[in-house]
């Protein structure tokens, strides 16, 4: 085997995603597998090059895991020919002029979304890369979970006969940071720093909708900020001013609907943190992060409703589960693999920035949707 080193600038990874998802179980864990077979006799090694702002973090996370290759200028570390790759999981306010640099230098990119913090700007960045020639991916992580694979599985095998709808619930309770710390950073909850649910999440509902039942044509949505006042990571109190619940409903091509419901103020009584329930006129599903149930047309029991009777059996046991049939890898590191075999061997590839732009798209016809209080069409988005 020939061993194909592609050296790839990580800016981020001192950040709670980029370092657990991307750097210790995406690109550490190629390297400790022995890199990536490309099938052709070629082994590609990947081979990090931490970016940030904070030198002592860095260079802590080198030491950690045996990397030589730091850096806090980012603009040097773009102008070094031996790097093939750009990968950005900053905060998204930081990410148009670090991307944007990226593709004046020539680097293909991978990157976490939202890509940009406005429509306008997300396509700019699609349109830039694609007149430079760079090659550019976005993560789209949620399509690689072992129960959406599964339910994937099913609409491929044409299991629910013509969706009719999809229910999502996604969310859990943050901490307000006061008496206990917050899972999240305090910047997702201040809208002046790019902040809130909308931004965050739906650019995820989009590419799974998308993916797996069609595209958005139309959106109507709420928002609240349920929990008004928070604690940062020092201990200081602040008003949040960032949307952290959202409830969506997504008219989608072919005529089925999608309700989605996204909050950081709810508390969780369902199997995972995030599920979605698909009906079609031949069966349903209900698909998690990794769990898949179904109920098919002729094992549907016929409730029947009468509240003066206690239920003398348990809806959740006339389902059905879904067996794996195959071994799911990380989603981050699956999806990883395929960009790399996209940049080194030109495999198709269409999770890119436009992808990434719609998502953009969908959050901003979301928060529009919820300042008028009206439904609004969803463009489809071209270069």
């Amino acid at each position: 085997m020939t061993r194909r080193t592609v050296r790839i600038a990580m800016n981020g990874v001192t950040g709670r995603m980029g370092y657990r998802q991307h750097l210790v179980r995406s690109i550490l864990a190629l390297r400790e597998q022995g890199g990536l077979d490309l099938g052709n006799g070629e082994v590609l090694w990947p081979e990090p090059v931490l970016v940030g702002r904070r030198e002592h973090a860095l260079r802590a996370l080198a030491e950690k895991h045996g990397l030589t290759e730091w850096s806090t200028d980012l603009d040097a570390v773009l102008a070094d020919d031996s790097i093939d790759v750009y990968f950005d999981a900053q905060v998204t306010s930081a990410r148009v002029e670090a991307l944007t640099k990226a593709i004046a230098a020539g680097k293909h990119l991978y990157t976490e979304k939202p890509t940009a913090a406005d429509f306008a700007g997300a396509l700019d960045l699609a349109r830039l890369a694609t007149e430079k020639g760079v090659k550019h991916g976005v993560v789209q992580d949620k399509l690689f979970l072992p129960g959406l694979l599964k339910l994937k599985r099913l609409i491929d095998g044409g299991f629910f006969g013509e969706i009719l709808s999809v229910r999502g619930e996604f969310g859990y309770w943050v901490f307000e940071g006061d008496w206990q710390e917050a899972q999240r950073p305090s910047w997702n909850y201040r809208s002046q720093d790019g902040g809130g649910i909308v931004v965050d999440m739906f650019p995820h509902w989009e590419y799974v909708l998308h993916e797996l039942f069609g595209r958005v044509t139309a959106v109507s949505a709420e928002i609240a900020t349920h929990v008004p006042r928070r604690w940062d990571e020092q201990g200081k109190p602040y008003d949040a001013t960032a949307d952290d619940a959202a409830y969506g409903t997504f008219h989608l091509e072919g005529g089925a609907i999608a309700q989605i419901n996204s909050s950081w103020a709810v508390r969780v009584h369902r199997d995972e943190l995030v599920e979605f329930q698909v009906d079609g006129t031949e069966g349903s599903a209900v698909a998690g992060l990794r769990d898949c149930r179904v109920q098919h047309r002729g094992t549907t029991p016929k409730p029947v409703w009468n509240p003066d009777i206690p239920a003398t059996y348990s809806f959740r046991e006339q389902w059905q589960e879904v067996p794996d049939n195959a071994e799911f890898d990380n989603g981050f590191k699956a999806q990883w693999e395929l960009f790399l075999r996209h940049v080194v061997l030109d495999e198709p590839y269409h999770w890119d920035l436009l992808a990434g732009a719609r998502g953009v798209q969908l959050a901003e016809l979301g928060l529009r949707s919820a300042a008028e209080g009206r439904r609004l069409d969803v463009p489809e988005v071209t270069l």
